[in-house]
């Protein structure tokens, strides 16, 4: 290789061959091993700027484009700090809809690296074997689950019930209670069924919470029947599938990252305020990678044709009343159910039905479904089995 000077006498050499000597441009391109367009290219910087113009220049463009300026380093620094978990791909969407050209994903990565804003971390496994899958329309299944770690400052580590519709992740469901029994899970179901509709489906896990379909008696819970009188399917999962109710478990991850950890709430009424305050930018202002970049409620509120009904919800308040005591029964092949050692026809079109009884100290009144067959008077004091819903959580 030739110094730069070097560099210069040879193509001041090669040029005067040319132009002075009268060599052909192929003669001297050969001579001095370049491209005929090279040597034109000399000859042409010559006459341009003399000696000059055959020094070595920088490759570098007057001007780069693609270089990142400092307005949009400075958003990319701000929505990072405003949301800690925005990752490259959320933060470029929502350069986008701020009015700015967005980066390539790893120029943002670069940015939060260089300011200390992002920790490299070694890339989770997936499971080979595993396939995502999602219901094809909103309200056609949703899961439903239940997630501690709610710290109050009384001591106190509430629950809350959530609910994610599988279509959409929209959240339809995130109630706070203090203990996960069968009242409070049941009122923030219905509560979900007066808000967004009835879904075709529900998947929860096996918990006792839900169902007792596995248990010793295999009586139904006040879930179950809930479900059963708005006409939803009450899906269960398969005993130590975690991925079947994915969803859920993913927005519990985040939920636990961005609202729980290190938060100590001053009431269970304090943690369901701010809760729904999560739940509305969750649902509302967030994007999904999983959704290409929408919005659950984008695509909840986005339906092709009516896929919800109208909430039954349950056919009689009373079933939620702490005051009131429900028994389900199954009728027999001859129409009568007993409770409490009383036996008493419901007629033998309802062979097989299991229908629901209100004890009452003075009388036994008896649902099936939303109507009220008849009242009776309660003719025994004895002890009803299994009289409140709540003594079957366990079984």
């Amino acid at each position: 290789m030739f110094k730069e000077i070097s560099k210069m006498e040879q193509r001041y050499d090669a040029v005067l061959m040319v132009m002075r000597d009268g060599f052909s441009v192929s003669e001297v391109a050969q001579k001095f091993q370049v491209s005929r367009q090279t040597l034109y290219k000399w000859m042409a910087d010559y006459e341009a700027e003399g000696l000059e113009g055959l020094k070595d220049r920088s490759h570098r463009p007057y001007q780069m484009p693609h270089q990142l300026d400092g307005e949009r380093e400075a958003a990319i620094i701000r929505l990072r700090l405003a949301h800690p978990r925005w990752g490259p791909v959320t933060i470029a969407h929502q350069l986008t809809k701020e009015g700015l050209t967005a980066p390539s994903l790893m120029t943002i990565h670069r940015v939060l690296s260089r300011k200390g804003l992002i920790v490299e971390r070694a890339a989770r496994k997936k499971l080979v074997a595993y396939k995502r899958w999602e219901r094809s329309r909103p309200m056609e299944l949703w899961q439903m689950d239940v997630v501690g770690g709610v710290l109050t400052e009384s001591g106190v580590e509430a629950k809350i019930l959530t609910g994610i519709d599988d279509h959409s992740r929209f959240i339809v469901c995130a109630g706070v209670m203090a203990r996960a029994t069968l009242r409070p899970v049941c009122a923030h179901l219905v509560d979900a069924l007066e808000r967004h509709g009835v879904p075709e489906e529900i998947l929860t896990d096996n918990g006792k919470v839900f169902t007792n379909r596995f248990g010793k008696t295999d009586s139904e819970t006040l879930f179950d029947r809930i479900c059963r009188e708005n006409a939803i399917a009450h899906r269960l999962t398969a005993p130590r599938s975690p991925t079947t109710t994915g969803k859920i478990e993913r927005f519990h991850r985040t939920l636990r990252q961005e609202f729980l950890t290190g938060r100590v709430f001053t009431s269970l009424v304090g943690a369901q305020r701010e809760l729904d305050d999560f739940i509305t930018l969750y649902n509302t202002e967030r994007p999904h990678q999983s959704l290409q970049m929408e919005t659950p409620s984008a695509r909840f509120y986005r339906r092709d044709e009516p896929s919800a009904g109208t909430a039954l919800v349950l056919s009689d308040p009373r079933h939620l009343r702490h005051g009131s005591e429900w028994v389900a029964r199954t009728v027999n092949v001859n129409g009568v159910v007993t409770v409490s050692g009383q036996a008493f026809s419901v007629g033998k079109s309802r062979s097989g039905r299991v229908i629901d009884v209100n004890v009452t100290e003075r009388t036994l009144e008896i649902w099936d479904g939303g109507e009220l067959v008849k009242a009776v008077k309660r003719l025994t004091s004895g002890e009803v089995r299994k009289k409140r819903a709540e003594s079957r959580e366990g079984g």
